[in-house]
């Protein structure tokens, strides 16, 4: 099976945090935290049509300047989700540059901007033609966990304890559908742009019995199908992917819950490990997990596997004893389950 998604960590674990959420098969991405993204492309910034924020100390943030500067001019709209405070973070950036030329781009850039709150979130849009002045008042909406939601899939948040409002994120994909070679060759149906219209038609649950039309390569053929019948026939569905993100967060009872079932039976959970258990103090003070409670927060969550990131520099050259603590918390919690 072929994952819809493919998660990679922007840098490593010494350096500033975030993951890159690339779609299979399409010019798009999610990216959850925008610090040092200078390892990322612009190919891959250009696919980026949702960014979520963690929080906005400068190794989260810093890299929303590189990513407004390439999306400047083009033809897309970029939607943001922050924790409180979100929307004064980005109207002070915004606010911080000289926007008298935005005239001059063929397309009008909007920025969707989205601050989550325990049970409400506010929406505010700011666009370039209107040199990214804030739109109206906040739209109020209510806040059920889900921050973003297509018929493939969903982006869910907690609000955890970094000292500061932290958002924890995961990704649950529906379910997912593999397409079988053998059955399209069968029907003399080639692969297309047209697959990318079926799966949505199944995501969105449409009656089995419901028509769907293909374009087949010879005119003569009939074009009319059976939209279950086509399903049994060229698609396998599977259940979906489930990926959590974690980062900077104390180790708290009231955080450890949220993180639990945040991330619960993911397949895998991105984690950050800032500190060894012998410095659980400093890790403590700095609102930062140890490695030992990274690898028991992804065993109780049991999720399949874990990557751990966000490593202090006070162990550069050491990065195994915290792979290795990890591991042991994980495996050791898992045996005693």
């Amino acid at each position: 099976m072929r994952p819809s998604f493919h998660p990679r960590l922007v840098n490593g674990p010494f350096d500033d945090p975030g993951l890159f959420v690339p779609f299979a098969f399409q010019k798009r991405a999610l990216i959850f935290d925008l610090g040092d993204i200078s390892n990322l492309p612009a190919g891959d910034l250009l696919k980026i049509s949702h960014a979520f924020i963690t929080h906005t100390h400068m190794d989260h943030f810093i890299g929303f300047d590189r990513l407004l500067r390439h999306v400047l001019g083009r033809a897309v709209n970029l939607a943001l989700f922050g924790p409180p405070g979100f929307l004064a973070n980005i109207t002070a950036r915004l606010g911080g540059y000289t926007w008298n030329l935005v005239d001059n781009f063929d397309y009008p850039l909007i920025l969707q901007v989205t601050e989550v709150h325990p049970d409400f979130t506010l929406y505010r849009e700011f666009h370039c033609r209107d040199r990214f002045k804030p739109d109206r008042n906040a739209l109020r909406r209510p806040f059920n966990g889900v921050l973003y939601e297509e018929p493939a899939f969903k982006v869910s948040a907690a609000i955890l304890d970094h000292k500061i409002p932290c958002l924890g994120l995961c990704v649950t994909e529906r379910f997912h559908i593999n397409i079988i070679k053998d059955g399209l060759k069968k029907l003399g149906l080639a692969p297309g742009p047209w697959l990318t219209d079926f799966k949505q038609v199944l995501y969105a649950r449409t009656a089995p019995t419901a028509r769907f039309e293909v374009k087949r390569p010879d005119p003569k053929a009939p074009e009319g199908f059976i939209l279950g019948e086509l399903a049994e026939q060229i698609a396998k569905i599977t259940p979906g992917q489930k990926f959590a993100y974690i980062t900077d967060v104390i180790y708290s009872d009231a955080n450890n819950e949220k993180i639990v079932a945040l991330a619960r039976e993911s397949d895998h959970l991105y984690i950050e490990a800032a500190f060894l258990e012998k410095d659980r103090a400093v890790a403590r003070e700095k609102h930062h997990l140890t490695a030992r409670q990274a690898g028991e927060l992804a065993a109780r969550a049991t999720a399949g596997q874990f990557s751990i990131f966000h490593f202090s520099p006070r162990y550069l050259g050491q990065e195994r004893l915290l792979y290795r603590e990890a591991a042991e918390a994980y495996k050791n919690y898992l045996s005693k389950v």
